[in-house]
């Protein structure tokens, strides 16, 4: 069966009384670090250079991350006819960019980067569910299942991957690292310049903060949110670093990583204040 195309969204049945607003800005950030994927596209084909059967995965991996982000936009200009996503991703890719010269993985290892790949994935699969579980606008209900199901596809994709070069991967410990690295990224400049770029004025009279705009985006995520969208994030990220999904240390780690969440939700709302 062939790939869902924007086509496919019944945007006709759009109900503007039932945009959140909190949810549409960060609908709006969403969208920006999803079509940005053909940065990604270059640094992962240079990482796996001789592997072409791999390249091509990422190429379709990264034509269907980019209409996540054509899908997302077009809602956000369907909820917010004052926004307008290409002068948006301008002001975006002016303050953030990833290292597409690089040749080799900066997580250390072919099979530490497809663990990075597999804890995005979990967290962008997670994350859309959540947004189709609390929105009660029907186009975004629509388009975030549609989003969360690829995601947990493209996690299984890289998965795949991961296990072909496991003689490359690094220790539990080591697997562990690099996941809680890529994890603590959320609150880089990607996901801050990105709020910061599509939801404050174009005048420059707001001045760039990557600590007041990762929270502001970390926020309204993260109250999004319920118990058992995190469990399935534990997991998933257990599984990629080889831990069993369902074993006593995840159901240990759960309900600790679910009260860090709430308390990374209050500390973001008091930075946003």
């Amino acid at each position: 069966m062939g790939h869902w195309t924007l086509d496919d969204i019944n945007w006709d049945a759009f109900e503007a009384d039932a945009v959140d607003p909190d949810i549409l800005a960060a609908v709006k950030a969403a969208a920006m670090v999803e079509y940005n994927a053909a940065d990604y596209v270059t640094y992962l084909c240079n990482v796996f250079a001789d592997y072409p059967e791999i390249q091509e995965t990422i190429r379709v991996w990264g034509a269907e991350e980019s209409q996540h982000g054509k899908a997302l936009s077009a809602w956000a200009e369907l909820a917010d006819p004052g926004f307008t996503f290409d002068d948006a991703f301008a002001r975006f890719q002016n303050i953030y960019s990833i290292p597409v010269d690089a040749t080799e993985s900066v997580r250390g290892s072919r099979a530490g980067e497809m663990i990075a790949r597999c804890v995005v994935e979990t967290g962008t699969s997670s994350f859309y569910t959540a947004i189709k579980d609390a929105t009660d606008e029907p186009v975004l209900k629509e388009i975030a299942a549609r989003i969360a199901a690829d995601e947990f596809r493209h996690y299984k994709l890289f998965y795949d991957v991961l296990r072909k070069f496991e003689g490359e991967a690094p220790s539990l410990w080591g697997r562990a690292k690099v996941a809680l690295g890529r994890l603590s990224e959320a609150d880089d400049d990607e996901l801050a310049s990105a709020y910061y770029a599509a939801n404050t004025p174009t005048d420059g009279s707001t001045p760039y903060s990557r600590k007041r705009f990762a929270a502001a985006y970390e926020l309204r995520a993260l109250t999004l949110y319920k118990r058992h969208h995190t469990d399935r994030l534990v997991s998933m990220i257990a599984k990629a670093i080889g831990m069993h999904p369902h074993g006593r240390v995840v159901r240990t780690l759960s309900p600790v990583v679910w009260k860090v969440m709430q308390f990374k939700r209050r500390r973001a709302m008091a930075a946003a204040a």
